[in-house]
């Protein structure tokens, strides 16, 4: 499995808590609720990643507002759906390029045959009717 650098594991928990700014009780807390999901070392040893304390920083924001851990746990679910679904548009627009490209290659290839052959066809593309050249 290939992993970008914001995910490689780089933090032991107490440098992992310094970082997000909380106890490193409170990440095993996190850990046991499901909100963030260190790594482990060999030896066991929790690793966190950039990725790991950006979430963490965001979930401290949004107790900090009010929020309790099981809205916490509503809105990190919600915003992985919505990045799912962000990411699936990113891939149907890019397959819409494709095929706009595809459709506009085979109207161009049709177009220069048209001409090769001596066919006449309206601006719109309609063929009203055949008319050989002399």
């Amino acid at each position: 499995m290939v992993m970008n650098d914001r995910n490689r594991p780089l933090y032991m928990i107490s440098v992992a808590a310094d970082l997000a700014g909380v106890h490193p009780q409170t990440l095993r807390s996190y850990e046991q609720k499901g909100l963030v999901t260190p790594q482990r070392t060999s030896g066991n040893t929790r690793m966190y990643s950039e990725a790991d304390i950006e979430r963490l920083s965001f979930v401290n924001e949004l107790t900090s507002e009010g929020i309790n851990l099981a809205g916490v746990t509503r809105i990190l679910d919600l915003q992985g759906r919505l990045d799912e679904r962000d990411q699936e548009i990113d891939d149907l627009h890019r397959r819409i390029r494709k095929l706009a490209d595809r459709v506009h290659e085979l109207e161009t290839r049709e177009s220069v045959n048209s001409l090769v052959r001596g066919d006449s066809y309206l601006d719109d593309g309609s063929m009203t009717a055949i008319v050989r050249r002399l």
